[in-house]
């Protein structure tokens, strides 16, 4: 098995309607944040299932799909690692993470990011006391790397493990682009599922100088009077 028969795979299920409608989905017209990103128009059902069907592949072959011109192609090379990943004795899940880490900048739409870093970065990191890595992400100057810098932490509040999600927020509370508002917000929701008071405590300091829609996320689990008490206050000195 290799990268040719994915690709002639994916290939064979492609639609032609469906991409003219993922093309204006994940914004990749002039201008917009996947300017230029080609679609294929095969939907992420379908994409996993080639993907479960087919045996693990080597980096080389992970490689070719991921340097591919192809949205969806660059998805399956991701969801294989994720696949092999799962599976890995912890040697391998090295390896694996390193290869996924050299190859960040390839996950570039939020949903190639987000359904390959909580799997890969998150919980490889899940027992380790270095996380550094994710700090280092945050302050990357590029957007798909932040955005994984928070959204890997999601393993970690499956687990009850709060403070580097909190700590990651904390540094991307003033980032100028809509889709981290979205990624911090609902990140802060996992954490106020796992421990509300928790949530409070951060929203107390920091709401009025979140943007609104992270605001808005992160209160979603709230009862009424509680979000409406964090969205009233949030109003005050924030504008966003």
């Amino acid at each position: 098995m290799n990268a040719a028969f994915i690709l002639q795979e994916l290939l064979s299920v492609a639609d032609a309607g469906k991409a003219t409608f993922l093309r204006g989905f994940f914004k990749t017209g002039k201008g917009q944040y996947a300017e230029g990103d080609v679609m294929l128009g095969i939907t992420v059902p379908l994409t996993r299932d080639i993907v479960k069907r087919n045996p693990a592949l080597p980096f080389g072959e992970i490689q070719i799909l991921l340097d591919s011109e192809y949205h969806e192609v660059r998805l399956a090379g991701l969801l294989f690692l994720v696949k092999q990943f799962k599976k890995a004795t912890e040697t391998k899940r090295k390896e694996i993470y390193g290869f996924y880490l050299k190859n960040a900048r390839k996950a570039n739409n939020w949903d190639l990011v987000d359904v390959s870093c909580r799997d890969i970065i998150g919980l490889y990191l899940l027992d380790k006391t270095d996380r550094s890595i994710l700090y280092r992400l945050a302050e990357s100057d590029n957007l798909w790397e932040q955005r994984m810098s928070i959204v890997s932490t999601w393993t970690f509040i499956k687990n009850r493990q709060l403070d580097d999600t909190l700590a990651i927020a904390e540094k991307l509370l003033a980032h100028r682009h809509d889709l981290m508002h979205k990624a911090v917000g609902w990140m802060l929701r996992e954490v106020g599922k796992k421990d509300r008071q928790t949530l409070a405590g951060f929203l107390e300091i920091h709401c009025q100088k979140m943007p609104r829609t992270a605001l808005r996320y992160a209160v979603e689990h709230f009862p009424a009077d509680g979000r409406a008490y964090f969205m009233k206050k949030g109003k005050i000195n924030n504008h966003y």
